[in-house]
């Protein structure tokens, strides 16, 4: 049995010979010139416990949708999500979605593969053409803060506040984001999923400003709200508002952020978005978890911190309110 690890870890590279395909596999390989031929050497990877569904039975095929320096992504031929599987290198943005490889972007591992190529993921491995990717760990992108005090969370949020004072918001002067965060902090399910729906696919790229906004706010709901005194409101929220915004996000938006809508509503994040949740929970420096966050992207980085805050301001407002009608009836 593989082992579920926190972070992922560097590993040799081992060759090993291609495991024979049984079933559809081997029929769907042997339509592929030099499929079998052309494959090089295993890179270890670590991947998302999210992708076992995916990884652990036997090949499945895709494509690839998109191909950078640093990461790849796969649209999978399957009805479940994640649908979407990202490979990338080990100093890349790891999406809750990825298989982390033991390579560097400097090391260029990336370089052969194109935008449309065939893919396979399934039986342990990840296969674009000459890349051959062996999961040998498993790392969880799922939060898991342990008891946050209320005060600590209050700290939380104005650190985040004061960080974010300047950044630049894919959704800049869009009134809706900043209505989805009020909506939720007032425990208005239906308020905040008008305010939801409207975002949803809103702005451009691989991932749309609007769904970086919902995709924090719902991790935020979820691993907060299940780690604060009183945070049962915020967490019915994160279901009901998981459920809404995933109901039709295939038809609504990208591919990839159709994915990382499903894997958020799961309480599913990046690493780099846990960090921060990290840090608002006193676990570790939350300055430069913020700097590692803002970072990515165009404004990505931008519109998953606005994500945050409205989370963590939701379950702040929530959990006070639901406090004082408990000390009141007490």
């Amino acid at each position: 049995m593989t082992a579920v690890m926190r972070e992922p870890v560097s590993l040799p590279t081992r060759q090993r010979p291609r495991p024979p395909l049984a079933g559809a596999a081997r029929s769907a390989a042997s339509v592929i010139p030099g499929a079998a031929r052309t494959a090089g050497p295993d890179i270890p990877g670590a991947a998302g416990v999210s992708l076992r569904d995916l990884l652990d039975p036997p090949r499945t095929p895709g494509r690839v949708i998109a191909a950078f320096p640093a990461a790849l992504y796969l649209e999978m031929r399957t009805a479940a999500e994640p649908r979407v599987l990202a490979v990338v290198c080990s100093d890349a943005v790891r999406l809750p979605n990825s298989v982390v490889i033991a390579a560097g972007s400097r090391d260029r591992p990336l370089r052969s593969i194109h935008e449309g190529e065939e893919a396979w993921a399934g039986d342990g491995l990840v296969e674009v053409g000459a890349l051959r990717v062996r999961v040998r760990r498993w790392w969880d992108p799922s939060p898991t803060l342990g008891p946050v005090a209320l005060a600590r969370l209050t700290h939380g949020v104005r650190e985040l506040e004061a960080a974010l004072a300047d950044a630049r918001f894919g959704l800049a002067g869009h009134p809706d984001p900043h209505l989805l965060a009020g909506r939720c902090a007032d425990g208005d399910l239906a308020g905040a999923v008008e305010a939801a729906e409207r975002i949803v696919g809103l702005g451009p790229g691989l991932t749309p400003s609007g769904d970086d906004v919902l995709a924090a706010l719902l991790v935020a709901l979820r691993a907060l709200g299940g780690s604060v005194q009183h945070g049962r409101t915020a967490l019915w929220l994160a279901d009901w508002l998981g459920a809404a915004v995933t109901a039709d996000a295939e038809t609504r938006t990208t591919t990839l952020a159709a994915t990382l809508l499903h894997c958020a509503a799961d309480g599913q994040a990046s690493a780099e978005v846990i960090a921060v949740l990290r840090g608002i929970a006193g676990l570790e420096p939350l300055a430069p978890a913020l700097r590692r966050l803002l970072a990515a992207g165009h404004t990505s980085g931008a519109d998953l911190a606005f994500g945050l805050l409205a989370g963590c301001r939701a379950v702040l407002t929530l959990s006070l309110t639901a406090l004082k009608g408990h000390r009141a009836s007490a």
